[in-house]
């Protein structure tokens, strides 16, 4: 069943680890066949914790449309890169 989720990724904040890291993530959604309803670069901001020894990090937030199945299959390609520092999926009907 399709959902709406909110999907928020923090990226390298070196430009070009940002713009790979951006790409993997656009492309995964196309591979999956999911409906990007917003995006917002919300930019470089200094992280809570050192993730990866990084001080700082590149957020952008989405919202897409997808089912469960997509979204864990999409978790396991986002663990498996350099490029994303974290990554969260949020579905605000189950809130």
């Amino acid at each position: 069943m399709i959902s709406n989720y909110e999907f928020t990724v923090i990226f390298d904040a070196n430009e070009d680890k940002t713009k790979a890291g951006l790409e993997l993530v656009e492309s995964t959604f196309s591979k999956y066949g999911v409906e990007v309803t917003k995006k917002e670069d919300m930019g470089v901001r200094t992280l809570a914790y050192l993730i990866n020894k990084q001080e700082k990090g590149h957020y952008v937030y989405f919202e897409i449309k997808a089912d469960g199945l997509t979204i864990k299959n999409m978790s396991r390609a986002f663990e498996l890169s350099t490029d994303v520092l974290k990554y969260l999926f949020i579905n605000p009907e189950k809130i």
